[in-house]
């Protein structure tokens, strides 16, 4: 098992709108400032990383990351700022780092890029790419992003975007290289690149038993090993929610995370989500929801299974209440975390009897 005082806990947000006091959608400048809010009360207890996503539909508000991040980074002192992901494939290489940078320097270092292919395809048509260059976009793109992290004149040549020669690019950042991640959703392709250019893996586990990932963490350290690059500790990121006992969260969360889930897989094809399924979930797949107890063993649970060095909590499921996702982050900072790590040295004390 990994060093247990070196293993992260973060908590991830796509900017989900939230309900306000009257049961009302907010607006979307207020959710912003919610979710600056939770930035700052995560900072206080003790979470390691925030990182907020990027989409482009109507029920998220947050579109650019690196925007809300250099909000944060003034507003908070310790905790990590990451995305959670940036969409790199209909985004400029050049651009996203050098956002991240200004964030680095904001945050005095603080900052960290989960590149991604994203999860939706509304930024391709936004912003004038095609659907049907998806993969090139990427690797091209990577392999450009790959280049700019040295901080040294880059010279590239592609098909996705004007060539650059001797090109240098600012901000540098104070460390000299950017901590990059890849957010991979079960490509064993997208491990096997990841583990090339030397970045950070993040599993994106948001269905099923978390056990079925390990090939993958497998291949990215056979990989690695392979191409000679680092085998950075693996990241996860799945849903769930904390309330003070396991019935205040499920009720808290079902109805609004159903209505996400249905909306999403009504696009995709997927059966509405019945009760049961949700449960199931909660009790044996990925969803981390209840009590700080319940969600404690489960987190402790798949890193002992996985041997996982960062474990981040996806804590706006749908429009929950701005008021509970406040607790739910007080709760997973305070009481969640330091509970994991008494477990997992539990785990680690028996397992070398």
């Amino acid at each position: 098992m990994s060093d247990i005082s070196s293993i992260e806990f973060g908590i991830d947000t796509f900017g989900d709108v939230p309900r306000g006091p009257d049961g009302e959608l907010v607006s979307y400048a207020q959710a912003i400032r919610a979710t600056l809010e939770e930035a700052v009360l995560a900072d206080e207890v003790g979470i390691d990383v925030m990182a907020v996503g990027e989409h482009h539909r109507p029920e998220f508000a947050i579109s650019t990351p690196e925007t809300v991040l250099a909000g944060l980074a003034t507003a908070t002192k310790r905790i990590h700022l990451a995305s959670g992901v940036t969409v790199l494939s209909s985004d400029d290489p050049v651009r996203v780092f050098q956002r991240f940078a200004t964030v680095d320097a904001l945050s005095n270092g603080r900052a960290e890029v989960i590149l991604g292919r994203g999860s939706f395809t509304e930024s391709f048509p936004l912003f004038g790419y095609d659907l049907s260059d998806y993969e090139l976009l990427f690797e091209e793109k990577i392999d450009l992003f790959h280049k700019l992290l040295d901080e040294k004149p880059v010279t590239w040549e592609g098909s996705t975007r004007a060539a650059l020669h001797e090109a240098d690019v600012f901000p540098k950042t104070d460390s000299g290289r950017l901590k990059t991640w890849v957010g991979v959703g079960g490509s064993p392709q997208s491990v096997i690149r990841t583990a090339n250019y030397g970045f950070r893996l993040m599993l994106a586990v948001i269905g099923g038993a978390p056990q079925r990932f390990a090939p993958y963490i497998d291949l990215y350290r056979r990989a690695a090993e392979q191409f000679g690059t680092t085998a950075y500790p693996v990241g996860l990121h799945s849903p769930g929610f904390v309330a003070d006992s396991d019935e205040e969260a499920k009720e808290t969360v079902f109805e609004d995370y159903k209505k996400m889930r249905d909306r999403i897989g009504a696009e995709r094809g997927w059966s509405p989500m019945r009760r049961e399924e949700f449960e199931h979930e909660a009790s044996h797949g990925s969803l981390y929801i209840g009590s700080p107890e319940t969600v404690a063993r489960k987190i402790a649970t798949t890193i002992g299974a996985l041997d996982i060095g960062r474990f981040d909590l996806i804590y706006s499921g749908g429009a929950v209440p701005a008021a509970a996702r406040l607790r739910a982050v007080e709760l997973y900072g305070t009481k969640v975390i330091p509970m994991v790590r008494e477990l997992l040295a539990e785990q680690s004390s028996g397992a070398s009897r």
